[in-house]
């Protein structure tokens, strides 16, 4: 059986005129979008026209919910009530499922952004909130984990649809917690770089952190950040090393852990 994993990218984070990475160009390497929902990032019309882009290139649509942090691109820490961040949640999830309908297609996963994913990966119960609050509303929705978080053993709980993530531009601490970007090394920018690490990554099936350490997990899909000013030198990278390596790039099913 060949090997096979999806390439996923955070994308339609455009606000008005302001203009953030290079869509177009990442939704003909990537097999699925993670779509801004407009608190973090993100407008309606950015919206629109990146599942309509996602649409037509067969690309699969999911909702990447965050923070209400504009200014701070959703990657400050808030605190707020696990039922105010339940609510939030649905409220984007709900956003992204309209825009998608109108566009033809359909929202089919959902990923947490930026500093409420973070948070979530070292927290079960936030995690908990949110995935509650996105199956209340669908329940064979795909939940996109954070492999060997928090956010794994909330999906496991659940029993959910789950798809587990590694980050082909980011450092791993040992705990398979992402390195903070305010260290030196947390993004990586080098193409070449990126995609030998995810190969040696997916051939492995763990997590390799920064110390050498493996961490055993399940590989579903490889996330390839937009916003990143080589995202697009990346996601080529990253997906030419792993076809000639024979790993085949398709869309996740989305099986309970």
């Amino acid at each position: 059986m060949t090997l096979t994993v999806d390439l996923n990218a955070d994308m339609g984070e455009s606000f008005g005129p302001w203009g953030m990475g290079d869509d177009a160009a990442l939704l003909q390497v990537v097999s699925s979008a993670n779509v801004a929902c407009g608190m973090h990032a993100g407008d309606w019309d950015t919206m629109a026209q990146t599942m309509r882009l996602a649409r037509e290139n067969g690309v699969g649509i999911g909702a990447h919910p965050g923070f209400a942090d504009l200014q701070g691109f959703g990657r400050r820490k808030l605190h707020m009530p696990l039922n105010s961040l339940a609510n939030l949640v649905a409220y984007q999830l709900g956003a992204a499922q309209a825009m998608a309908q109108g566009q033809g297609g359909r929202v089919r996963h959902l990923k947490l952004h930026g500093a409420l994913a973070n948070m979530a990966a070292e927290d079960k119960q936030m995690a908990l909130a949110c995935y509650r609050a996105a199956l209340a509303i669908d329940p064979q929705l795909i939940i996109m984990v954070l492999a060997g978080t928090q956010q794994q053993a909330a999906a496991h709980e659940l029993g959910c649809r789950t798809a587990c993530e590694l980050f082909a531009d980011r450092a791993y601490n040992d705990d398979a917690t992402l390195v903070d970007r305010s260290q030196p090394g947390a993004v990586i920018h080098d193409p070449e770089a990126a995609a030998a690490r995810v190969l040696q990554m997916v051939q492995a099936g763990a997590i390799i952190s920064e110390t050498g350490k493996h961490i055993p997990t399940r590989i579903d899909t490889i996330c390839l950040h937009g916003d990143t000013p080589t995202a697009v030198q990346i996601a080529r990278a990253v997906r030419t090393g792993l076809e000639r390596a024979g790993v085949g790039i398709k869309v996740f099913e989305g099986t309970p852990i």
